[in-house]
């Protein structure tokens, strides 16, 4: 005779150990509505943080802006952002774990607190058929001379809906403020798995691209786990042409990029202009107009062919915006000039080899420099874009779109009026969830209506609603 093995029956007891846990301290907790505005408050405090220090910079940002002595409000250095990840915010571990946390509670609250009422709401539609289930109303009334015929036509005036199953009748409008908590909280669920699938799926890139040039974005520098399929790999971007527009007194007015989308056979499938605050859009991608540059100068050097040179950035201690690039004079580059601009006007400052100023040339024309004549043919620019890819946009727009039509829906008071005609009297209770005193005010004038001079009306203690 062998006996049975005790693993079932221990697995049995350990299932029935977790269950008991789950209904009996987990789900209370995330339902505890202390746990939900601490959580709330927690993801606006660190939303704040990442708003704050800014995202996605190099260890070398952090470092000459976050020093360590002295550190920012004695503690908050370079070596602290990095460490705890406030550098990129939203993507890290506990942000997310923050965001599944709340939703995890707002989804318990749904389910425990408010489809149940939902649920007991519909069960409300019963016909109350004693007239001592009137009492426990904060208003009702006892009418000794009533009918329904006289309160079924004040009610519909009202817009009741009205049920009615013999000597009992049951009304109600505004049952949407009931449903509109129920809409907030899935919209609310919806922003979180919204934010979630942004930062799980989305990148962040950064491109300078001289005009005439084409491009596939690749300095990309902030980027989630799952976000290689968002990144453009059968098309590009060919930047047809930017240019600055200038105030007569000389600074920028606006930046423009004609950009146009190619495919993988170089045929043109989009094209736009583009500005601040007018970016373009495709297939999920955005491009931002955000910086510029100066990429290079074409010149010619006597009756040589135009040559190209590159422009590079120059020091200037925070005096200002300078390019500059040297061009050599003689085939065996031991004396040359060097030419520096400010900007995409078209006049360029031509200096020696001592750095002494000799002129002042302007795009289009030319000038002589030791027997040589320097003609400058065109400044070319660099757009400077800012790529964008966030595949939750659409979801957290629908969750907002939502909470806003929830949030309106629940400002409707949902009012509730039961009526019961016996032998002796004539019975009619009501309830309501919000602006007790605008129903308590209906519910007399329809009363009134009814019998003005013979009515006897109980108000008891109006409670706040749940909701």
């Amino acid at each position: 005779m062998t006996n049975s093995s005790p693993e079932p029956v221990q697995s049995f007891d350990l299932w029935l150990t977790i269950r008991r846990y789950w209904k009996r301290e987990l789900v209370p907790l995330l339902a505890d509505l202390r746990l939900a505005i601490g959580l709330l408050l927690a993801i606006a405090l660190f939303s704040i943080l990442g708003t704050v220090i800014e995202q996605g910079q190099p260890q070398a940002f952090y470092q000459a802006n976050y020093p360590e002595h002295p550190a920012l409000f004695g503690f908050l250095s370079w070596k602290v952002i990095l460490l705890l990840g406030l550098d990129q915010v939203y993507r890290t571990w506990w942000f997310l774990a923050l965001l599944i946390l709340f939703g995890a509670s707002l989804t318990t609250c749904t389910f425990q607190r408010q489809l149940p009422a939902l649920r007991w709401f519909s069960r409300t539609w019963n016909f109350y058929g004693q007239p001592r289930q009137f009492e426990k109303f904060a208003l009702s009334a006892t009418l000794p001379q009533a009918s329904m015929d006289q309160l079924v036509p004040l009610l519909q005036k009202r817009r009741y809906k009205i049920f009615q199953e013999g000597e009992k009748l049951y009304a109600h409008k505004g049952i949407m403020g009931r449903v509109g908590p129920i809409i907030v909280h899935a919209s609310m669920l919806l922003i979180l798995l919204g934010a979630i699938w942004g930062a799980m799926t989305g990148f962040f890139a950064q491109e300078m691209v001289p005009s005439g040039e084409t491009f596939q974005v690749r300095n990309i520098f902030d980027a989630g786990p799952w976000a290689a399929a968002q990144i453009p790999k059968d098309w590009s971007v060919k930047v047809n042409r930017f240019w600055i527009d200038y105030t007569p007194d000389g600074t920028i007015d606006q930046f423009y990029s004609d950009l146009s989308v190619l495919d993988q056979g170089g045929e043109t499938v989009d094209r736009q202009t583009i500005h601040v605050n007018k970016p373009l859009r495709y297939r999920g991608v955005t491009f931002y107009q955000a910086d510029w540059s100066i990429a290079a100068i074409r010149l010619r050097l006597n009756n040589s062919p135009v040559l190209q040179l590159p422009m590079a950035p120059l020091e200037t201690g925070g005096a200002g915006r300078l390019w500059g690039t040297w061009v050599p004079i003689k085939p065996d580059l031991s004396e040359g000039v060097s030419v520096v601009a400010k900007d995409l006007q078209g006049i360029l400052l031509v200096y020696d080899m001592q750095g002494k100023l000799i002129a002042t040339v302007r795009q289009g024309m030319s000038v002589d420099v030791n027997g040589v004549t320097l003609s400058i043919a065109e400044i070319i620019g660099s757009t400077g874009l800012q790529i964008k890819a966030d595949p939750g946009i659409p979801i957290v727009y629908t969750g907002f779109g939502l909470l806003m039509l929830g949030v309106a829906m629940s400002y409707v008071s949902h009012s509730q009026i039961w009526a019961l005609k016996t032998q002796d009297n004539f019975y009619v209770g009501g309830r309501t969830n919000r602006a007790q005193v605008t129903f308590e005010r209906e519910v007399l004038e329809i009363l009134n209506q009814i019998t003005p001079a013979e009515s006897t009306t109980e108000l008891g203690a109006i409670e706040s609603p749940v909701v």
